[in-house]
This record gives C-alpha cells, sequence and structure tokens, in this order.
C-alpha cells in the first residue's frame, strides 16, 4: 500500500559519485546526485540515497545515465538545536539504463498545514501544501508540493487532514538562507504537481 502512496521514477545523469551516508540495521547506504533536465532546459539536481548491495549490481560510473525507480523520503535533521527537513530519493530499484530523461512522481496523503495560496509579480498562481504520505510502521514522509493556476486555487480551499492524490516532478530550487554567521546557499526540494485530485473528486 505504502509503494501505491508513493512512487518516484528518474532517468537522469551521474553528477556526483556515490559517498558513504550511514548505516542501519547493518546495511549501508551511499548518497548520489542524479542530473535530470526539465523541458525549459534548467536542469534539477536530485539526492539519491541507495542500498550498498544496489550499488555494486549497477555499477555506476560518473557521467553515465542512471535509472531509479523508490520513493521521496523526508528526514528531520538535528544540528546545532535546530531541525531542518531533509528530502531525498529513498531508491528500491537502481540500473544503467540510456534514454529520455525522466522524473515522474505520483504522491497520495494528507495536508499536515493548512494551504500557503499567493500570487506572483506576474500573477501567477501558487499554492504551497505539505503532504503526510503514509509509510510502513506507522511512519510519514511529510513532502512540500507546489499547485499551480487552477489546480493552486482548487488546493487553497484545502484544509489540514484532508486527502489528495497527485502527480508531477520532483524539483530542485536554489535559494539563499540568511544565517547568524552570513548569506549561506541552500537547495531546497520540492514536488511541483501537474495534476491533483482533491476531496470531492477522489
Amino acid at each position: 500500500m505504502e509503494h501505491m502512496a508513493n512512487q518516484v521514477t528518474l532517468r537522469g545523469t551521474l553528477a556526483s559519485p556515490p559517498e558513504f551516508s550511514h548505516e542501519n540495521h547493518g546495511r549501508q547506504f551511499y548518497r548520489l546526485t542524479l542530473e535530470v533536465p526539465r523541458l525549459s532546459g534548467a536542469v534539477d539536481i536530485l539526492p539519491v540515497i541507495v542500498e550498498k548491495g544496489l550499488l555494486e549490481q549497477a555499477e555506476v560510473t560518473d557521467g553515465e545515465m542512471v535509472a531509479v525507480t523508490g520513493q521521496i523520503r523526508s528526514h528531520n535533521q538535528r544540528a546545532e538545536g535546530k531541525r531542518r527537513l531533509m528530502i531525498f530519493v529513498f531508491a528500491l530499484t537502481l540500473a544503467c539504463e540510456d534514454g529520455e530523461p525522466l522524473n515522474d512522481v505520483s504522491l497520495e496523503g494528507f495536508l499536515c498545514r493548512e494551504p500557503n495560496y499567493r500570487r506572483t509579480p506576474l500573477g501567477r498562481e501558487i499554492c504551497d501544501i505539505m503532504l503526510a504520505v503514509p509509510r510502513a510502521f506507522q511512519r510519514a514522509d511529510y513532502l512540500p508540493c507546489i499547485l499551480w493556476g487552477r489546480t493552486a486555487l482548487e488546493g487553497s480551499r484545502c484544509h489540514t487532514r484532508d486527502k489528495i492524490t497527485l502527480s508531477g516532478r520532483l524539483q530542485s530550487r536554489t535559494y539563499t538562507k540568511l544565517t547568524e554567521t552570513g548569506a549561506e546557499e541552500r537547495i531546497a526540494y520540492e514536488v511541483s504537481a501537474l495534476t491533483a485530485l482533491f476531496p470531492e473528486e477522489a
């Protein structure tokens, strides 16, 4: 059930060599990044966590096209008394595979905060939502999503605990964060929705 509620398929270029990330219950996990171009020409740089065994089977090298299927996961990282939501793709399959770039996401979850609806200076409608997507063992991943246009307006009428199903892509966005030590450049990850089903439609 959890796989149906959270699915992601990526195909892109390996942008950085795998590096050791962490060990959990005796299993070693590595982190790599994929570059996946959009139709607009912009490039999303997306973090992937993969188990050592999968990585060894695939034998990936820098610059190769890599296909990944899995789930988008979130993790609260605590550092210096502050929490930061980390977003990444947890790989269930990984293989070297040529082809067109792919970035397909399907999510089904519940709003865990009220939507934030706004307009850009050029008048484009945007609605930010945070979805709690169920995972095994009564856990959930908290995933930021963006709705656009008419879908944004419909999403703005939803409320906490409403169930939403959407499809789109995982994107990266660079922003500047002002900290006590000065300005820091950071990368945020969010799902940009192409379609969405709301409570009355689901």
